[in-house]
């Protein structure tokens, strides 16, 4: 049980980092390592490929004010050893600013690994379903 109370910890922490748009905080929490399948292209980055704290510190310029709504549900973390996972439904919410406003639920994963004494993200993965009704578009429109 402590584990999951640590990855717990962690994972409070890393979300606490993007509402603030705190990008060293944010970046503090990523495994070198770690593969993300995100949201925004491409398919598959890295925290090196994706410009690190800079690639970070640039999305976040792309919203007013100094925080960004980020609601979690459906919360559920396992851990075994050195490996743990959690997986949950996020609602990001935040005034663009340029083009609309951003207000989306996602579906998330994020795979930790014990690096010491400490968790860190060592995969991300964020997605959306889309429509299969030959539109391919994404479903943004979908809440719990």
């Amino acid at each position: 049980m402590q584990s999951i109370d640590d990855v717990k910890a962690t994972l409070d922490d890393f979300l606490d980092a993007l509402r603030s748009k705190n990008t060293e905080q944010v970046i503090s929490h990523y495994d070198p390592s770690n593969t993300m399948y995100v949201l925004s292209p491409p398919l598959q980055s890295t925290p090196e490929n994706s410009q690190g704290a800079a690639g970070v510190q640039a999305w976040f310029d792309t919203f007013t004010g100094d925080r960004i709504d980020f609601e979690v549900r459906d919360l559920h973390i396992e851990s075994s050893g050195e490996i743990a996972f959690a997986y949950f439904l996020s609602r990001m919410a935040a005034k663009k600013k340029e083009g609309p406003d951003m207000d989306i639920w996602v579906r998330n994963t994020l795979c930790f690994g014990k690096k010491g004494s400490e968790w860190k993200i060592t995969h991300q993965h964020e997605s959306v379903p889309f429509y299969m009704d030959g539109s391919l578009r994404a479903a943004i429109d979908l809440k719990p």
